[in-house]
């Protein structure tokens, strides 16, 4: 696990559930609540909570939802000039009347977006061998029906990135599916162009991430339909959605240290829960460590410090 200083306190309550009571819920997802604002637009909220073997637990992690929000909004401005995207506005100051008496809550870790029509999968792409990817390349020396040379380590880079879908659970986990199980899905078209698109996206962010000194092992992407065509959507390369590894540290055979969940993983491996509820609450030791992993995460990536509220 990696140990990282915290160098800011948290400024703001750990936020683990929106009780808005006069706007629409759209959903509400391991994460993320998403409220209805009118009949083209919804509202993203990113919570504190944190899911880890399928289970949301009971304690959230201190600034999460500002860091999963702030660094998509990053994101999806390095990445305009490959795919357009949801957003419509993170400002808080320019939403409409109804949503403004909730700002406390919402600024920082909400953004306003434009519905779309999403695919029912999630874009996966592999840069280096781990974690589901590496257990398969075990059993069949392949990844997604996709070969891979014999011999390779854990966390050994790959030849080339490889897309790798997979379904997109509404609950439990999501399971990896072949390319042609997603044209089955979604199409061949939109499939062929979520695939460039998702490789695409992952070159560029993952040689700018690496002169930032994070490799980007792997990440998921979504994307939606909208009048406008295919955008990019929901969160995009954070560390709940992608492997950050510390390049100064990289060392293939073996797992790597990561700026994610991992630490959460480890506790809650070390404590021996049964992964089945009730899903156990954290020592504020891992809460606040875990925290500034993230936070590390998104000063390390955009030069700048989280935005507070």
């Amino acid at each position: 696990m990696i140990e990282l200083p915290v160098t800011t306190k948290p400024s703001d309550p750990i936020l683990l559930r929106t009780d808005f009571a006069d706007l629409e819920l759209h959903a509400s997802g391991k994460v993320r609540d998403v409220y209805v604002v009118d009949s083209e637009r919804l509202l993203f909220v990113a919570t504190d909570r944190i899911s880890a073997f399928d289970y949301v637990l009971a304690s959230g992690i201190p600034d999460k939802g500002r860091v999963l929000t702030q660094l998509s909004l990053f994101w999806f401005d390095f990445l305009k000039d490959i795919v357009p995207n949801h957003l419509v506005t993170a400002d808080v100051n320019t939403y409409p009347e109804q949503l403004k008496k909730y700002a406390p809550e919402l600024r920082g870790r909400s953004m306003m977006v434009v519905r779309a029509n999403m695919y029912p999968v999630e874009c996966v792409v592999r840069g280096y061998l781990s974690g589901s990817g590496w257990k398969e390349y075990q059993q069949t020396g392949a990844v997604c029906g996709i070969e891979l040379p014999k011999g390779m380590r854990e966390s050994e880079k790959l030849p080339e990135p490889i897309f790798t879908p997979s379904t997109k659970a509404a609950s439990g986990h999501d399971e990896n599916i072949s390319f042609e199980e997603m044209t089955q899905h979604v199409g061949t078209a939109d499939s062929e162009t979520l695939r460039k698109l998702s490789l695409s996206i992952y070159k560029k962010a993952s040689d700018y991430a690496l002169t930032k000194g994070i490799i980007i092992a792997d990440t998921k992407f979504e994307f939606g339909q909208t009048a406008n065509g295919v955008v990019l959507a929901d969160e995009v390369l954070t560390p709940d959605s992608s492997r950050f590894w510390p390049a100064d540290t990289y060392e293939p055979g073996k797992a790597q240290l990561s700026y994610d969940k991992q630490y959460v993983r480890d506790y809650l491996e070390s404590i021996r829960w049964e992964k089945k509820p009730p899903a156990p609450g954290l020592p504020e030791e891992v809460q606040t460590n875990t925290s500034a992993k993230y936070v590390e995460a998104y000063r390390r990536l955009t030069g700048q410090e989280l935005p507070r509220g």
